[in-house]
């Protein structure tokens, strides 16, 4: 396993644990409020009889913020400090997310949306510096585990409250925006606890691609696979011969192998080479994938293989995290954090558009293809890393 980086950061075993969870609070309200957030616009300019292209690009624009605007959050971060540029972020975000009820021309939603991303940016990057600045060494796999969890559960949470709301009217966007600022108060309880940025890098953001790609990489795959399983999945299910709802349904099961696996891989990934635990992850992913034509007149089975495969691929996220938090301290771990998100972002760009373009070249297990395919890739670089710490 690699060697844990001196961290000039080092609170007290009480402090520590109090500033991880106020870490995790915080991001786990964002994810709320952001699973709220996503279908609600969706739906109101559907409504307002926006084109599904209409909608999917500006969709997208949430992604295009993240590669403009994260290369710039850890400068930010150490001229202003964490917590200030953090609470400008969940103001923002609220701000903006009332502003759509206001603003009736939906062409002003991309100027709205890239806003909304740039606040989801830099609470991504700088919680999850946070998270991994402020974790121990040796429970860091445990940690990130524990985020991971955590942030499921409040993506889960967020359709349920929009349920409960409704999509009519003001409502709606000011539970986000309520939700969103809920997050205010784990920042404010950290105080001066929330670390700092007192170093620069001379690295670029992309510089962390060459020299950690397996860490990085596994953003970047994960990002491809997850928003292309969650929005294609169901469209799979239907070409298997499901009807509507239980196609809907597989990806509760993908999301339930999700919350339940990540504690257990921290674990494992604070006990073994990280760099394996990776490749894991990834053949397992190659494999599940490959699976599913097999299953397709076996719904138990399926229901069980998708569990146990969306559970570890997910691991990619948490262990990604942790090998980036071992290796970097300070504004280089920022940096790192940073082009994580970056090509977590690009991959969901990606992904969805290649795992769609699979399907329709080999009808009708080209999801399964392409999703093999995107893991197998990532093996080979996990495979390569792996071979050169043995």
């Amino acid at each position: 396993m690699e060697a844990p980086a001196p961290s000039p950061y080092d609170p007290s075993r009480c402090t520590r644990t109090i500033t991880i969870a106020a870490a995790i609070l915080t991001i786990a309200l964002v994810g709320t409020g952001l699973s709220l957030t996503l279908p609600l616009l969706s739906l109101r300019m559907e409504a307002g009889g926006m084109s599904g292209g209409f909608i999917g690009f500006n969709t997208a624009v949430g992604g295009l913020a993240t590669v403009i605007g994260a290369p710039f959050v850890p400068g930010l971060a150490r001229r202003f400090g964490v917590r200030p540029i953090l609470l400008f972020a969940v103001a923002l975000g609220a701000i903006v997310l009332v502003s759509f009820h206001f603003v009736p021309d939906f062409r002003a939603w991309f100027v709205l949306r890239f806003l909304f991303g740039v606040s989801l940016t830099i609470l991504f990057v700088l919680s999850e510096y946070w998270i991994n600045a402020a974790a121990p060494p040796e429970r860091r796999g445990l940690v990130m585990g524990i985020y991971a969890t955590v942030l499921s559960l409040g993506f889960a949470a967020g359709p349920a409250i929009l349920a409960a709301v409704g999509t009519q009217g003001l409502a709606p966007f000011a539970a986000g925006a309520l939700v969103y600022l809920l997050a205010v108060a784990p920042v404010a309880a950290a105080g001066a606890e929330t670390p700092a940025i007192e170093d620069e890098t001379t690295k670029g953001v992309f510089g962390f691609l060459r020299a950690a790609p397996a860490a990085t990489l596994a953003g970047f795959i994960y990002g491809a696979v997850e928003t292309g399983a969650f929005g294609l999945l169901p469209v799979y299910g239907r070409k298997l011969g499901f009807d509507e709802q239980a196609a809907a349904a597989l990806i509760t099961v993908v999301a339930l192998g999700n919350v339940v696996f990540q504690i257990p891989i921290g674990l494992i990934a604070d006990r073994v080479d990280r760099r394996l635990v990776l490749l894991v992850c990834a053949l397992v992913g190659t494999g599940g994938a490959l699976l599913l034509p097999a299953l397709e007149d076996s719904p138990g089975a399926l229901h069980a293989v998708l569990f146990v495969w969306g559970g570890i691929v997910a691991g990619l996220y948490t262990v990604g995290l942790a090998m980036l938090g071992a290796r970097y301290t300070g504004a280089e771990l920022a940096t790192a954090n940073a082009t994580f998100v970056i090509l977590y972002s690009l991959g969901m760009i990606a992904g969805p558009p290649a795992i769609g373009l699979g399907m329709d070249a080999f009808d009708p297990h080209g999801f399964a293809y392409a999703l093999a395919a995107m893991f197998g890739f990532y093996c080979l670089v996990a495979g390569v890393r792996a071979a050169k710490s043995a």
